[in-house]
């Protein structure tokens, strides 16, 4: 366990870990990256273009994670894996189009943050059931 943390806690239902690192929480949840009907559109429109760099960069959380890790719509969320790490803002899904402990980010520049760059021959890194620690960005 983390010297700095103060507590941790995990749910058997889920793969979700809890850390308390001072007044921020810190949880490792499951990332999915993916391709999404936005991300397709505004790909079509310019990889340079403001929308393709909004919607890559836009994280979807679980309503009950975001409201466990105090987080609204908009906020700065930082992801990191064994990889990498980025920043992103998040957005809120129900429990039906999302579980908890799951995290959605459309593939682009933020996501390939997280990669390695082992494809295993397919030309595509492995991208999938990630863990990756999220915790609130302060402005």
């Amino acid at each position: 366990m983390d010297p700095d943390c103060n507590s941790i806690f995990s749910r058997p239902d889920s793969i979700v870990a809890i850390l308390f690192q001072g007044s921020n929480i810190v949880e490792t949840m499951l990332l999915v990256p993916g391709r999404s009907q936005s991300q397709g559109t505004s790909l079509n429109k310019g990889k340079l273009k403001d929308e393709y760099l909004v919607v890559t960069a836009t994280a979807e959380l679980n309503e009950n994670d975001m409201r466990r890790l105090k987080l609204v719509d908009g906020d700065k969320i930082r992801l990191a894996s064994e990889v990498g790490q980025t920043v992103v803002a998040c957005k809120a899904k129900k429990q039906d189009d999302l579980p908890e402990g799951m995290i959605f980010i459309p593939y682009g520049p933020s996501s390939s943050q997280l990669m390695g760059s082992d494809t295993a021959a397919s030309g595509m890194p492995m991208s999938k059931h990630m863990e990756v620690s999220v915790e609130k960005v302060e402005s």
